[in-house]
């Protein structure tokens, strides 16, 4: 066996990128692991940052099992039990409403809403305390070869590596240099976000409005207030952010159609691109994609950072197994299982959520009738809804068993 410095090396310490380390150092304690990540972490204190995510309950599990939940709740993550998604022109108790609610599954809640950063921080902090070396550097070199991967960071330090793992977001440095080519295209639009105090409680619903500019989307955060995540053009994004704070909180009730009555701005404000892209290839030799870094997906479903930590969960689960067998982790028939199971799972995925994108976005005469029907039969339509929200809520499909009761592969 060729000699390494580490068994696995992760590449970007975001959240997909912790969540990896902090579950193989959980599940594989022998398991030698470092994580690149050139930034130090925020430990998050005042106010929310901007930045926030709709967690599944396969997320959930993975922040579970590797002891990061509670410290994501003591930071103020909010259960939601109603989702209502409603297309522009709908008026409340007319077609073209679909309503998720947690009792109907008789769940508790549909998911959370909880920090970006202090989901980073406690992964971080727990991968750490189990034995993952932390590097402050960048990648600046990367040799890919049948039994080792040849790593040089940015300050000059070799390192010998069995796998390693680029989470290192959708610009992903690590998978140019693996010489890994996308596909995908801009979307033309920008997610404009901030917090607002509203007017009325929001009852822990997350309400989602589509105009014909993008959707726009109120999360209920623990404090009352909600988040704000609108996605519409460049142009009209860059007018949102520098509008002063009552012209901003009137836009966001105007636009929202006044869901949660008036709207005053609590916070303040960014805006981001957004694109849609597929890695054609999820492994090389001796290495392997997650997260951002193998897709990206419109945020209207808020299904990103969820995929994500699906790839990490799956990837630690065929680890597990492969180690079980007698296998190396970098070895390509285990990295090969692994890309067979998420691009199933993350191709169906994006199609969707862009196929939702393009739906709403056609303003053709007669098509936003036939849209709000369509909505409506699917909000009637009993077990598909069913199967849908499940679904979106990770409790079934081929999930991993490290985050789910499904038979492993």
């Amino acid at each position: 066996m060729t000699r390494t410095d580490f068994d696995v090396l992760v590449v970007g310490g975001g959240m997909v990128g912790a969540g990896c380390a902090a579950l193989l150092a959980a599940e594989l304690p022998r398991l030698r692991i470092a994580m690149l990540e050139p930034r130090p972490v925020v430990t998050p204190t005042g106010d929310l940052d901007l930045r926030v995510s709709a967690l599944s309950r396969a997320s959930q599990r993975l922040l579970e099992r590797v002891g990061a939940w509670e410290a994501v709740l003591a930071r103020g993550a909010c259960a939601y039990e109603r989702m209502v998604v409603r297309d522009e022109a709908a008026r409340p108790g007319s077609i073209g409403t679909i309503q998720f609610d947690a009792a109907s599954l008789g769940e508790p809640d549909l998911g959370h809403i909880a920090e970006n950063l202090s989901i980073q921080a406690a992964l971080t902090a727990c991968a750490t305390a189990r034995g993952v070396t932390l590097l402050r550097t960048r990648l600046a070199s990367l040799d890919l070869q049948p039994d080792v991967a040849q790593v040089v960071t940015e300050d000059g330090r070799p390192i010998a590596a069995g796998l390693v793992v680029a989470a290192d977001g959708s610009d992903s440095p690590a998978r140019r240099l693996a010489g890994i080519e996308t596909q995908g295209r801009p979307y033309d639009q920008h997610a404009v976000v901030a917090h607002l105090r509203p007017e009325r409680p929001h009852g822990h619903t997350a309400w989602q409005r589509f105009l014909a500019t993008g959707p726009l989307a109120l999360l209920p955060l623990a404090d009352g207030r909600v988040s704000l995540v609108w996605s519409t053009t460049p142009a009209q994004a860059a007018e949102l952010v520098a509008m002063t704070a009552p012209d901003f909180g009137v836009a966001v009730t105007r636009a929202s159609a006044a869901m949660q009555g008036d709207l005053v701005l609590a916070s303040g404000r960014a805006a981001f691109p957004l694109r849609l892209m597929h890695a054609r290839d999820y492994t090389r030799s001796r290495f392997v994609l997650i997260g951002d870094a193998a897709h990206a997906v419109h945020p209207l479903a808020g299904q990103g950072v969820n995929l994500g930590l699906l790839d990490a969960g799956t990837l630690a689960q065929v680890i597990l197994d492969a180690i079980g067998a007698g296998m190396e982790p970098g070895e390509v028939r285990v990295l090969r299982r692994y890309e067979r199971w998420r691009k199933a799972g993350n191709l169906p995925a994006l199609a969707a959520m862009d196929g939702l994108k393009r739906v709403f976005a056609v303003s053709a005469p007669g098509f936003g009738a036939l849209r709000r029907l369509g909505v409506s039969l699917a909000d009637r339509s009993g077990p598909l809804k069913t199967a849908l929200i499940r679904r979106a809520m990770g409790l079934d499909g081929d999930l991993p068993a490290l985050l789910g009761a499904s038979p492993r592969r």
